[in-house]
């Protein structure tokens, strides 16, 4: 098997150890019948599917991206915009809004990644549009994810705990984590747990971040003038997937391999470390790494940081390696690429990357280099995986 080939083997692993239909029939069975199921994310169909078939002709609402939308027999599928939120999922935030509060007894909920955008409720004289904006300046601002759903949960009736103010019942949630560490403020931006911060936690991430200026007026004055938050009603929520156990998965999978810690921050700095720790063999890792948007070009921060590899391994004379980065949903950024699978000849392959990565174009760069990693939509989401084969 060539070095290509089994990183792809090793990546897979990770992906499939992250199926949500098996990892949520796992914590089924301590569940009491609920009186509505109500799933969102990337993964929400396929984690819908055991639970419709523990419930039979309990009512299922189903909230996913366009890429993993499809009819489920026992449940409304609805399909909605990811990365920036769009007008479907406006819609689908209401219609969640209305089943919680309508629902007679306990309500069981299944959140994967992606939820923040799909799920859209503002608050009250913030518009969708403000949101989209919002979004888009916090996805370009280099904000990890912790700033950014804190920021997201303060302009929302859903996210930091808005489903348990809703629900008319108690709320048992099953989360298949995206996000490194697996803090559930931080998965889907926390329908179900307590907010991350306040309001005022929010303006000073904003200023902190130089984002502050580029906020709707709508959206400063919420932030400015909202008040203390209630108490919230506790809520059962178990995890039931995450990066650190595809990690394992992949580890598995590789045999003998060095595992890095989780791989955060700035691409560039990534690249950096991945490459001062990787020995010999096969390196794994997994985690999420974040872009500034300085261009207009399109990509991912999975593609970007496969570039910035490569650029990291001929600066150090590297001559036989491959690189696979890769998102376990399936899709980075606003494209149809998972990321980039790049090795020693990469580079050789692309006109001028430094111009491509300066515009922000991976995406550009990797086509021209034949090395778009392309798996179509996975229908699961636990953040980013990578393997770096050298020798």
């Amino acid at each position: 098997m060539d070095k290509r080939q089994h990183a792809i083997k090793i990546f897979k692993a990770g992906v499939a150890a992250a199926d949500p239909t098996a990892a949520v029939a796992r914590h089924l069975d301590g569940v009491t019948a609920p009186a509505v199921i109500v799933a969102v994310g990337k993964a929400a169909r396929a984690m819908a599917e055991p639970a419709i078939k523990a419930f039979p002709g309990v009512p299922a609402l189903v909230v996913t991206n366009y890429e993993n939308a499809a009819p489920l027999a026992g449940a409304e599928v609805l399909a909605a915009g990811h990365p920036v939120p769009d007008e479907n999922g406006l819609a689908a935030g209401q219609r969640a809004l209305a089943d919680l509060r309508d629902a007679n007894g306990s309500v069981l909920v299944l959140m994967s990644g992606g939820g923040s955008a799909l799920l859209p409720a503002p608050v009250a004289g913030v518009s969708l549009a403000d949101k989209q904006a919002v979004n888009r300046a916090l996805l370009g601002g280099g904000l990890e994810i912790t700033a950014m759903n804190l920021v997201r949960q303060q302009l929302s009736q859903l996210k930091g705990g808005g489903m348990l103010r809703a629900a008319s019942g108690p709320v048992t949630a099953l989360i298949l984590s995206d996000v490194v560490g697996d803090d559930l403020a931080v998965i889907a931006s926390g329908p179900t747990v307590a907010p991350i911060g306040t309001p005022q936690d929010a303006v000073a991430v904003l200023r902190g971040a130089g984002l502050w200026d580029d906020m709707p007026g709508s959206v400063q004055a919420h932030l400015t003038g909202a008040r203390k938050a209630e108490p919230l009603p506790e809520a059962k929520n178990i995890l039931v997937g995450s990066n650190a156990l595809s990690v394992a998965a992949m580890q598995a999978a590789a045999g003998d391999c060095r595992v890095l810690d989780p791989v955060e921050g700035d691409v560039a700095d990534a690249a950096k470390e991945i490459c001062d720790q990787a020995g010999p063999g096969v390196t794994i890792w997994g985690g999420e790494t974040t872009v500034v948007l300085k261009g207009t070009g399109r990509g991912g921060r999975n593609q970007e940081l496969a570039l910035r590899i490569a650029l990291e391994a001929k600066a150090r004379g590297w001559r036989d390696w491959t690189c696979l980065q890769g998102g376990s949903d399936g899709r980075d950024g606003p494209t149809d690429a998972a990321g980039g699978l790049v090795d020693h000849g990469t580079l050789a392959r692309i006109s001028d990357v430094d111009a491509l990565l300066a515009n922000n174009d991976s995406y550009a760069a990797l086509q021209e280099a034949g090395d778009l990693l392309v798996t179509g939509a996975t229908g699961t989401n636990v953040a980013d995986l990578g393997v770096l084969i050298r020798g």
